[in-house]
């Protein structure tokens, strides 16, 4: 009798498929030539701006002092670190993080994720069940491919120049009618992510008062879910400081997502959520147990004394990193992309620009890509085999709008490009290629017209 395989979930079916931005950066990794090939897709942080000695001295600090920082290197609580959690509320408190006061922090509880901020966001799934979720387009992929893989509907709305569209989403929420019974919760990137578009005070106190109508509308809390990855990276002095939703938020509806990866280093995981205290919280803290107890305590304790220790200066440092190549990788965007950019996002915050080109398409189908990726099967532009030309990597806007929303057409003439992980001198290099891809793509279409 033959033997049939694992028996899958319908999860692990769409798991067992790599999403297509996984796939595309799997794929680029297998030949990526240190030195030579550029990658400005990747969302990695700047080397320098991660504080290795100051990490270094943490942690021997750490080890030195086993009473505050108690068996630092054995299993945690779920709920995590009770000395993160107070420098967590001290850090908030004394900078006016979002305006946030003592009296705020007092009705909320912050809680540890297991594994950095995408381990909150994951948890989030498991503990609502599947129904539609609102969000921004262009979106972040990332979670948004994982939502559709568990059976929610992503519903996006598009966004403007400060952020997600009040005006769509009420219309949005008009056509669904009474499937606005099925919402479960909103996802509202803060400075977005592919776009780096600042969601603005405003909209945000606005997002925040829809959704509270809308609970009493439907007879039950549907939260919204704000995504402060890139809060803490506002480094153009002319944006208005950003105030915490949780400002605005009556209801007890609000729950903050930040991480301390962009400021301090990916690879502690650390992540937190900011909430009001009930049965949804108690949800995440035993989740948590049971994927792996705590995130590992000496990353937290770690993590604890670098806020109480410098953490203002260093977020400084960072900031004034991020602005100095925000403005020079803008300058040459200018100088050598010029008027084939229809529109260039970004720049204000966080690390990354998201441009659209003038009737030139960026999907991984298009000449643009191909000249990049080296795929053109040309030699003239390819290089000779085993020693190719220098290929740049980005983000095709393909795999960041949503495919069943309305701007899949401008999708495929969009790309996200980081200045984050890449120095200067290689950013420079992978524009200038961008522009010669243009002129290619260009030529292959007048040549397409010809014919």
């Amino acid at each position: 009798m033959k033997i049939q395989d694992v028996l899958l979930s319908d999860y692990g079916k769409a798991s067992s498929i790599a999403s297509p931005v996984n796939q595309l950066m799997t794929d680029f990794a297998v030949d990526f030539r240190d030195g030579c090939d550029i990658n400005l897709g990747v969302g990695y942080v700047n080397e320098r701006t991660i504080p290795h000695q100051q990490i270094q001295h943490a942690c021997e600090n750490v080890l030195a002092h086993p009473k505050k920082y108690r068996a630092s290197l054995n299993y945690g609580g779920a709920q995590g670190s009770p000395n993160l959690i107070e420098s967590l509320r001290r850090f908030y408190i004394e900078n006016r993080i979002g305006g946030i006061t003592e009296q705020i922090l007092n009705n909320r509880d912050i809680i540890i994720g297991a594994n950095g901020a995408t381990s909150l966001l994951e948890s989030i799934t498991h503990l609502l069940p599947a129904g539609i979720v609102l969000t921004a387009d262009p979106m972040y992929y990332i979670y948004c491919n994982d939502l559709g893989r568990k059976g929610f509907r992503v519903t996006a709305i598009p966004e403007d120049e400060e952020g997600l569209d009040a005006e769509r989403l009420r219309a949005k929420l008009k056509m669904l009618g009474d499937e606005k019974a099925a919402i479960r919760f909103f996802y509202v990137v803060t400075v977005n992510n592919p776009t780096c578009t600042i969601l603005s005070n405003t909209r945000k106190r606005e997002l925040v008062d829809i959704v509270t109508r809308l609970s009493y509308e439907v007879g039950r809390k549907i939260p919204i879910f704000f995504d402060n990855a890139y809060s803490d990276l506002v480094h153009d002095s002319a944006v208005e400081p950003l105030a915490s939703a949780l400002c605005y938020d009556p209801l007890g509806i609000v729950y903050e997502i930040g991480t301390l990866s962009k400021i301090l280093a990916p690879g502690l995981r650390i992540g937190y959520l900011i909430g009001s205290k009930g049965p949804f919280l108690n949800g995440i803290i035993q989740r948590t147990s049971d994927i792996g107890f705590s995130a590992p305590l000496i990353n937290q304790e770690i993590a604890s004394y670098l806020l109480d220790h410098g953490i203002e200066a260093q977020i400084q440092k960072v900031n004034t990193g991020y602005y100095q190549k925000a403005k020079q990788v803008k300058a040459w965007m200018t100088e050598l992309l010029g008027d084939n950019v229809q529109e260039c996002r970004g720049g204000s915050a966080g690390f990354y620009y998201y441009l659209t080109l003038v009737n030139v398409a960026t999907d991984t189908t298009s000449d643009f890509f191909k000249f990049l990726t080296r795929t053109t099967r040309q030699e003239a532009v390819d290089g000779p085999p085993g020693s190719q030309h220098p290929k740049v990597i980005y983000i095709p806007g393909e795999h960041c709008v949503h495919s069943d929303g309305e701007m899949v057409e401008v999708g495929k003439r969009q790309f996200r490009i980081s200045y984050g992980f890449e120095e200067l001198p290689q950013i420079h290099t992978a524009l200038k290629l961008m522009r010669s891809a243009i002129a290619y793509s260009h030529e292959n279409s007048l040549g397409y017209h010809c014919t």
